[in-house]
């Protein structure tokens, strides 16, 4: 949440030369209202089967930059359909989280004591994250420039 995966996802594409989606965008595009909407409507269970559909959607249809939301890792399929594929995971520490989101309440999962919850979020996926990641860039201090160009040397080490 509040890391930059849309502003570097399109910032990406547009030095790949390639097309940018975003399934949050999506979702919201399907559904007439807000991911915020969805979880206070139907719960997080329900958001994570739209999501999950959604995902699955665009992987199979989308050749560009795509951008998930942060929940999104939490289904082993997803996780199965990523394998292979170039996975760049921005990560940033909780200050940095503060500073970009000020941890508001327009974040269902933060509602309530959002620092501790920002942590404990981070805790459980982080092993996510990092085990489809084909690189891990870092976005704490940095400017959008700055981690596009990061995520883009990462992604050709790797490939070397």
């Amino acid at each position: 949440m509040g890391v930059g995966k849309s502003t570097v996802g399109r910032l990406l594409a547009e030095r790949l030369g390639v097309r940018y989606r975003d399934t949050d965008d999506d979702i919201v595009a399907e559904q007439g209202r807000t991911i915020a909407e969805i979880f206070v409507d139907e719960g997080e269970p329900a958001f994570r089967a739209i999501e999950k559909r959604a995902v699955h959607k665009t992987l199979a249809d989308h050749d560009g930059v795509l951008a998930l939301g942060g929940g999104a890792i939490l289904d082993a399929d997803t996780r199965a359909l990523l394998d292979g594929k170039r996975v760049v995971y921005l990560s940033m520490d909780v200050e940095e989280a503060v500073k970009r989101t000020g941890l508001n309440a327009a974040r269902p999962l933060l509602a309530a004591n959002p620092r501790k919850q920002w942590r404990e979020l981070m805790e459980a996926r982080r092993h996510l994250y990092e085990s489809i990641a084909t690189a891990v860039v870092p976005t704490d201090g940095r400017t959008p420039e700055e981690v596009t160009q990061a995520a883009l040397e990462e992604m050709e080490l790797k490939e070397a």
